[in-house]
């Protein structure tokens, strides 16, 4: 592509109008000869630091944040966020050819996500999907490696959407890949709030951060869809200026809940939409699921779908893997793999699975390393309050100590009456669980979810699938 079509309402330049053959914004990237490199600041390394290496080596032209006094240098405010313009204009710009939802908030963007392809599925529309499990492209299974790609992951995998004929595209939105820009430029059709609790203060410091930070999607949609049953959310309502959705239970919301059932197999109650009032019933238990229902209600009613007819398609969803997922055991006790790894999180499954136990509530959890470390106690006085027993391990200690993470973690339980035991290893954790196991206990493995491996020291991934583990641990029974 010619650098002047490329470059087109994001930058000016006077260099020649040479052929580009090539973008990158990373240096372990082998870049083409006759390509563009895009130097950005990270948090360990600035890309800057190798732009005269890039031209050397074949760039044709190095985007920069500052003058570096080179030949071929393209100055512009935001590199980050000019990488981001740049890569869809790489790919032609698919995104336009598609309907983009998002979803963000701390819980609940996956259920919420997968729930909205399996129903515009059911509606005849070819969809995709990016988020935290995996990314999809109809039936397609694509890996990912976060919850939203980098920029160019990003805007190609929207090109393979595209090209395979998806009418949608239904995604998570982080809060990172939204302050890094990995978005810039898009506009989504709708964009849906889920809720907003401690997490990632490790990426944005504060609380008052982060909120800003999922606030920049409110800025990038045509309409939005907002639970104002959280202090967030109608702060969010108050605030933005895009057409707006409210939903809830507990408040004066535009698509209300009521008459909720609560139960082990799912959550059902009255939705009234302000035209209509129809019964809604969803197999996923838990409040927090009643919520994660009446966003996607409200989410397709916003994309221009009647409710009553997105609640019956709704009864026939079978659930979300990782998701408060029934790990079948065989025996009188029952496993449950759920990815709750925040306070609120665990409160919420080991709350929604308490209402409905004839047995004691056995909660298993750990904290990952390197990521935010005042959740930690947080999580563990969750734990204590809604479980009968807990089992403290590790998640992905990454390359901290697994047993100084666990010392965090115990902050949490002290002065607790509910009894405890410290197993560092997970597998060894899990086979302990299964083995004193009683009659009637619901065991809650919390953290993992959908993951199949854990990440250890020296940021090595090793094979971790805690159904196939649960499978071992039984055979020994």
């Amino acid at each position: 592509m010619r650098l002047y079509k490329l470059i087109e309402n994001i930058a000016e330049t006077n260099l020649p109008d040479v052929e580009i053959t090539d973008i990158s914004s990373d240096t372990r990237k082998q870049l083409k000869e006759g390509g563009m490199f895009v130097c950005i600041k990270g948090n360990t390394f600035d890309g800057h630091d190798s732009a005269e290496k890039m031209l050397e080596n074949g760039a044709a032209v190095v985007v920069t944040e500052r003058d570096l006094g080179l030949d071929r240098q393209i100055i512009v405010p935001d590199s980050r966020r000019f990488f981001t313009r740049l890569c869809s204009a790489w790919f032609e710009h698919p995104e336009r050819e598609l309907k983009l939802v998002g979803a963000t908030g701390t819980n609940g963007k996956t259920t919420t996500t997968t729930v909205l392809k399996y129903l515009l599925t059911k509606l005849g529309y070819k969809v995709g999907l990016i988020g935290t499990c995996q990314n999809e492209i109809g039936d397609e299974i694509i890996h990912t490696e976060r919850t939203t790609p980098e920029a160019y992951d990003l805007f190609e995998l929207f090109r393979n959407m595209a090209d395979k004929g998806c009418d949608y595209c239904v995604m998570e939105v982080s809060s990172q890949g939204l302050e890094q820009g990995r978005v810039e430029g898009c506009t989504f059709e709708t964009a849906v709030f889920t809720n907003l609790t401690q997490d990632h203060l490790d990426v944005h410091g504060t609380m008052e951060n982060y909120y800003q930070a999922k606030k920049i999607l409110f800025s990038l949609c045509k309409k939005a869809v907002i639970n104002t049953d959280t202090d967030y959310g109608k702060r969010y309502f108050d605030e933005i200026t895009c057409d707006k959705i409210s939903f809830g239970e507990r408040s004066d919301a535009d698509i209300k809940a009521s008459g909720i059932t609560i139960s082990s197999n799912g959550v059902s109650y009255l939705c009234n939409d302000g035209k209509d009032s129809f019964d809604v019933s969803f197999a996923m238990p838990g409040d927090f699921n009643v919520s994660n229902s009446l966003g996607v209600i409200s989410a397709m009613e916003s994309l221009g779908f009647d409710g009553r007819k997105t609640a019956e398609l709704l009864a026939g969803f079978g659930g979300v893997r990782g998701r408060a997922e029934v790990i079948e055991t065989g025996r009188d006790f029952t496993v449950i793999c759920d990815y709750a790894h925040t306070p609120d999180a665990i409160e919420n499954i080991l709350s929604a699975i308490r209402s409905s136990a004839k047995g004691r509530v056995v909660c298993l959890f750990g904290c990952g390393g390197n990521r935010d470390a005042k959740k930690r106690p947080l999580m563990a006085k969750a734990a204590a309050e809604y479980a009968d027993f807990v089992i403290v391990t590790s998640d992905n200690p990454r390359n901290e100590d697994p047993d100084a993470i666990i010392s965090d973690v115990l902050k949490g339980i002290e002065g607790s009456a509910t009894p405890y035991v410290t197993i560092a290893d997970r597998k060894e954790a899990i086979f302990w669980s299964v083995k004193n196991a009683q009659k009637d206990d619901v065991i809650v493995l919390c953290g993992k979810g959908h993951e199949d491996y854990q990440i250890l020291a020296g940021n090595v991934k090793i094979h971790f699938d805690e159904r196939e583990i649960v499978a071992q641990a039984l055979s020994q029974l």
